[in-house]
């Protein structure tokens, strides 16, 4: 009887990540223990550290940094990482198991230090505090104002890194970027998209030509959005569903987009792919992981996928010049918006109209 009335309760049920009650309580159920930080290097040779970044918000971060990597070369800076955790932006914290154990491997594995970010989530905060808390953290990142970036960091040779939500913040934030003030200028040398979360209101093929039933519904997805914008926006909203022209023009020199096959949203990172190869701002690559679904990689058991994406995320990391375009993946049919169609040339935008776009997503 209690868990009837529980179920006449709910006011959104947005599971599998949390369930709202009409008396406005939330159960989130995608949780992962969290665990402390410690600057004493443990089995991966990575020591961890808590920051605040912004007291009035709760804005904080974890540092990583591998001993290891300082021994390799003493006098050489090593790259620097702002890595945004997944989970639909109404779930997960970079100081839970789940992106604790990701962030590190990234660290051990690129000897980067990783700055993993912990915004504020929906509903509580509504779209747009995750990216304004991502915004204030990526600058506190840039200024190296903490002793470990100070010393060890390389500002010109600084990577956004995230996966689901995370990507899709990692877009917006290389957005934002572009369109700071001179005063805000920084050097994003590349941005890696792990199984982005785009989405709109027009299907793309792998959201509607499937044998299996995905991890996420189509119908539950089209909620997504108004419910973690408070009904502010819907699923054309351009920070969700990026125009061409802004993707084509993104400042920064490197780009890996990450698929999985099964992934509901993977045509939205081929297509995503698709507008960055047709600019001439960034040197796009796309990588596509056979046989799995969303966020396979910070499952613990898909060891031999995961270690494939890892391999090629530290070889993105890790390399100094560009090669030959890469596309690890057969071509795809995808959904053009008509009225996007004339965007498809990069000829068809000037600085003027690339400034105004970006500035009106901030």
């Amino acid at each position: 009887m209690a868990a009837m009335k529980l179920e006449a309760e709910i006011a959104n049920d947005m599971r599998p990540f949390l369930v709202q009650y009409m008396d406005g309580s939330i159960m989130r159920l995608a949780t992962s223990p969290y665990v402390p930080a410690s600057e004493v290097p443990g089995k991966t040779r990575v020591a961890t550290r808590d920051v605040v970044i912004e007291p009035s918000t709760g804005v904080s971060a974890r540092l990583f940094l591998s001993v290891d990597a300082l021994r390799w070369d003493k006098n050489k800076k090593l790259p620097l990482i702002v890595y945004y955790h997944g989970g639909g932006f109404c779930s997960g914290s970079a100081f839970s198991k789940l992106f604790h154990r990701y962030a590190e491997s990234l660290c051990a594995r690129t000897g980067a230090v990783v700055v993993s970010v912990d915004y504020r989530l929906a509903p509580e905060y509504p779209i747009p505090a995750a990216y304004d808390d991502a915004w204030v953290a990526l600058r506190w990142a840039a200024s190296l104002s903490d002793p470990w970036l100070s010393e060890y960091a390389d500002p010109e040779r600084m990577f956004l890194a995230g996966e689901s939500a995370g990507g899709n913040i990692v877009h917006n934030m290389a957005v934002r970027a572009a369109a700071a003030p001179d005063g805000q200028h920084m050097s994003i040398e590349g941005i890696v998209l792990l199984q982005p979360f785009f989405w709109g209101s027009e299907r793309q093929p792998s959201e509607v030509d499937r044998d299996d039933r995905p991890l996420f519904l189509p119908e539950w997805v089209d909620t997504l959005w108004p419910f973690l914008t408070a009904g502010t926006a819907g699923n054309d909203d351009p920070r969700l569903n990026p125009p061409p022209e802004l993707v084509m023009a993104l400042p920064c020199r490197r780009a890996l987009i990450t698929v999985a096959s099964k992934d509901l949203v993977r045509d939205r990172g081929y297509q995503y792919s698709t507008w960055l190869r047709l600019g001439k701002q960034c040197h796009g690559e796309f990588f596509e992981s056979k046989g799995e679904d969303h966020a396979f990689h910070l499952n613990p058991w898909a060891k031999a996928s995961a270690g494939k994406l890892m391999d090629r995320v530290v070889d993105f990391i890790s390399r100094t010049k560009l090669y030959p375009i890469t596309y690890d993946a057969k071509p795809r049919r995808i959904i053009v918006p008509k009225i996007r169609l004339q965007c498809i040339s990069p000829n068809f935008i000037t600085p003027r109209d690339l400034s105004m776009s970006m500035r009106a997503l901030v």
